[in-house]
């Protein structure tokens, strides 16, 4: 028995390294999907066999009905998908209902059956910024859940961060503030993680950076500052070459380089992006790309100072090409993105340069057709669109629409990013989440 134990805890061991082995090499293919924009936050897989093309009767494995409404992007745990929604007041293309009914839920949801497994609920907390202007574009649940593997995180704005473990019971709830911006657009940017703490961007909630124990959502640390305010993205963690991890965040006129253990300012650097940033940090090992802005919108690329002091970053270049809410992909040395007008950008991440800029056809030209970031995998670059469908463009730098995909019988809004894992890409929309996968995989 003891040696049966011993075998089977060598296996383990085994099973362990060689999963930590496959993460620092790069290898996302059966890796989970375990918070925005993938594994490692790069909004690149390298899963292969994915659908090329979708419909109601084509590659659909699955379609599950959703408690609610939202922006926020699914995550994948093994067999589990946790997406968050809400409900009871600011319904997409309506301003009825009570704000006093509002509520945020958290689904769980099995990938082999997408039949729900369990569903909390946590009652919205008053008073909340009113449904109108550019909130109602994305409602009470925008920002994407983050998974540790024993829990789930979720950002539920004004009514704090919430974690509960894999059975859906609640363990903390930690609030970070019931402020409002002079916009009142709501809450945008996502959770991520860094040793033992949870870390948010609540630049609307009370314009700072905060970083929560995972076991008891007790405040570590809080780096507060006006210039938060209408900061929106998600911050970055980048491991530099001397051993150094910054915490990178954008804010309006500069990036702030923070030490995650202390949120201590390490540096920053002013750019010419005002107004709001939208758009979370792109790195590439020392590499930073910013993008973002409201009417002098541009983009900048910054080499980090690897060494231990923490001098200010080098400039590489500035573009006035940029992305207003989407995050762009870094692929192959090139970063795409179709903007919130309808066009498709690539540029040289080295120098900046576009090498394509085109309208995309076959979008809706009222409003602003795409709010969800790309995902680039199996050659393939995953762009849905809000009102027409998931856009499929070759990942090279030769703009090539390979397809476009629609669920006819769905109307509502898809503002969120897609997750991939395995042979499945998970799409979710203010009414439905879905999983298509090739029915006859190559």
């Amino acid at each position: 028995m003891l040696f049966r134990l011993s075998s089977m805890c060598i296996l383990s061991l085994v099973a362990l390294l060689f999963a930590a082995h496959s993460a620092k090499a790069g290898d996302t293919q059966g890796a989970d999907w375990v918070q925005f924009r993938g594994p490692r936050s790069t909004g690149v897989s390298t899963a292969a066999h994915l659908p090329l093309t979708w419909s109601e009767t084509e590659n659909l494995r699955w379609k599950a009905e959703l408690p609610g409404a939202g922006a926020s992007s699914p995550i994948v745990l093994g067999d589990r998908i946790f997406v968050t929604c809400y409900s009871g007041y600011g319904l997409p293309k309506s301003n009825g209902g009570d704000m006093k009914s509002l509520q945020r839920q958290i689904v769980c949801i099995s990938r082999d059956s997408g039949q729900t497994l369990w569903a909390n609920t946590v009652a919205g907390e008053l008073p909340e910024d009113q449904y109108q202007g550019y909130l109602s574009e994305h409602g009470y649940a925008s920002g994407t859940p983050v998974t540790d593997g024993e829990r789930v995180y979720c950002f539920f704005g004004k009514s704090g961060v919430v974690a509960y473990d894999l059975e859906g019971k609640p363990l903390w709830k930690s609030g970070v503030g019931k402020e409002s911006s002079n916009r009142r657009w709501g809450s945008g940017a996502s959770l991520i993680l860094y040793k033992n703490m949870v870390i948010v961007n609540a630049s609307e909630e009370s314009q700072s950076l905060r970083a929560l124990d995972q076991k008891t959502g007790k405040e570590v640390w809080k780096a507060a500052g006006a210039a938060m305010e209408l900061a929106y993205g998600t911050p970055a963690l980048i491991e530099l070459a001397s051993g150094r991890t910054d915490l990178v965040v954008a804010v309006p006129g500069e990036t702030w380089g923070l030490n995650p253990d202390t949120g201590k300012i390490r540096w920053f650097e002013e750019h010419t992006l005002t107004g709001n940033i939208c758009p979370s940090i792109v790195a590439d090992g020392e590499s930073v790309y910013v993008f973002g802005g409201f009417r002098s919108a541009g983009s900048l690329s910054l080499r980090l100072n690897g060494s231990t002091d923490a001098k200010k970053p080098q400039v590489l270049w500035t573009s006035r090409n940029s992305s207003y809410v989407a995050t762009p992909a870094l692929f192959e040395g090139h970063l795409y993105w179709v903007d919130d007008r309808g066009q498709a950008f690539c540029i040289n991440a080295k120098t900046g340069e576009p090498v394509y800029r085109e309208r995309v056809t076959g979008l809706d030209a009222g409003g602003r057709p795409v709010y969800a970031s790309p995902i680039v995998a199996d050659g393939k670059i995953y762009i849905p669109s809000r009102w027409n469908g998931v856009l499929v463009l070759a990942a090279k730098p030769k703009y090539e629409v390979l397809a476009q995909n629609r669920f006819a019988s769905d109307e509502s809004d898809f503002n969120a990013t897609p997750a991939i894992c395995g042979r499945d890409v998970i799409l979710r929309s203010n009414r439905f989440l879905y999983c298509v996968s090739e029915s006859k995989p190559r």
